[in-house]
């Protein structure tokens, strides 16, 4: 993977830059849709890459572990060829969704224990292991296996758990530098700075993650409960340190703003499921606020879901429809809502882009912070 910084705002760390990989080239700041399960829930694949325009979509390790499991992945070529996506894919390690399991997992220096949440069968996640799982995927972007503490975690647990997630780094990083890829593309590995909400930590888990030399750098362990001023305050602390011509993924995050903020505090990835999850549920993002599609204020809005927005969904149905829909319970309502809510996520990253570029982010930023937090 190769990264190329090609802009930087004059009066903000936010940045504009390309990543290129074998299975083709992203444009930074860029928001990655979540594909758990091999599928980007509600979408299908052309709609992804024809009206959502996404560069690159994610896959989850500890879900495509259970099922379909490794044999099938690996003797269907890989997951770009098991479901057909041709473009980049990036799969957390898992380390998240032991981490969610709670009751269900045990931590140990060899690695994460965990039961299943389909049968309970039980299971262990080494630092070798995880790679090699991610191997049998083929994602052009690994992670790094860590241990994700909670938002509201004490010091002495936060760095006890960071120095875990530290031997575990070095194990994983050595694993992957001494193995290869099984489908002749090249993958590459991110390390995970971890430390809660402490900044000695993160300056440390910074420091620690920038050493190594990796391809790119992910930023994890945040809006996981910590107040939200205090996640940026630890991005910046991060970002003064992980080296500038290395992309930054902040992991799991999130509403339209926090991406925004994000994005001026240097970092250029971000996933979240939000705009599935909440769009299934009749919450539409826009660069004019937020709707409630169940709101009865709706029901004879004939006018077109979104004006401003670049997806057909957005022009083809009325407010009203998309009412109708979610109040009679239909499923094209959540393919209707998943559809508008990615592509207005990767519009915004995109148009973060482009004012980056033309000099006019940071006056553009704050005037789109105020509106996509709107209640309309």
């Amino acid at each position: 993977m190769d990264f190329t910084l090609e802009y930087t705002d004059a009066n903000s760390d936010a940045r504009a830059g390309t990543i290129t990989t074998d299975h083709g080239i992203i444009t930074t700041p860029i928001f990655m849709p979540v594909g758990t399960v091999a599928s980007v829930k509600a979408v299908h694949l052309h709609e992804l890459k024809d009206d959502i325009k996404a560069q690159i979509i994610l896959g989850n390790t500890y879900h495509l572990y259970l099922r379909p499991g490794l044999d099938i992945l690996e003797k269907a070529g890989g997951l770009h060829k098991f479901n057909g996506w041709d473009r980049p894919i990036l799969t957390d390690s898992g380390g998240f969704q032991v981490f969610s399991l709670s009751d269900n997992r045990k931590l140990t220096e060899e690695g994460a224990y965990f039961r299943s949440h389909i049968d309970g069968s039980k299971h262990l996640f080494t630092p070798e292991n995880v790679v090699d799982t991610q191997r049998i995927i083929g994602s052009d972007i690994m992670m790094a296996l860590d241990e994700c503490t909670p938002g509201q975690a004490d010091y002495q647990y936060a760095k006890k758990s960071l120095a875990l997630t530290q031997r575990w780094l070095e194990r994983g990083w050595k694993h992957f530098c001494e193995t290869e890829g099984l489908y002749g593309y090249r993958q590459t590995f991110f390390p995970i700075v971890q430390g809660c909400v402490y900044p000695d930590l993160r300056r440390d888990a910074a420091m620690h993650v920038a050493q190594l030399g990796a391809d790119g750098n992910a930023i994890g362990g945040l809006a996981v409960g910590e107040p939200t001023e205090k996640m940026y305050e630890m991005i910046e602390v991060v970002n003064e340190i992980l080296p500038k011509d290395k992309p930054r993924y902040l992991m799991g995050v999130g509403t339209p703003a926090n991406i925004l903020e994000g994005i001026e505090r240097g970092v250029d990835m971000f996933d979240c499921v939000m705009p599935t999850r909440n769009g299934r549920n009749g919450m539409l993002f826009t660069r004019n606020g937020i709707m409630n599609m169940r709101n009865k204020k709706w029901a004879d809005d004939f006018s077109p879901i979104d004006e401003d927005g670049t997806s057909y969904v957005d022009r083809q149905y009325s407010k009203a429809y998309l009412r109708h829909l979610f109040i009679s319970d239909e499923i094209l309502a959540m393919q209707i809502a998943s559809i508008h809510n990615l592509a207005f996520y990767v519009w915004l990253t995109q148009e973060a882009r482009r004012q980056i570029i033309s000099g006019t982010f940071k006056s553009w930023k704050k005037d789109m912070v105020q509106r996509v937090t709107h209640r309309l």
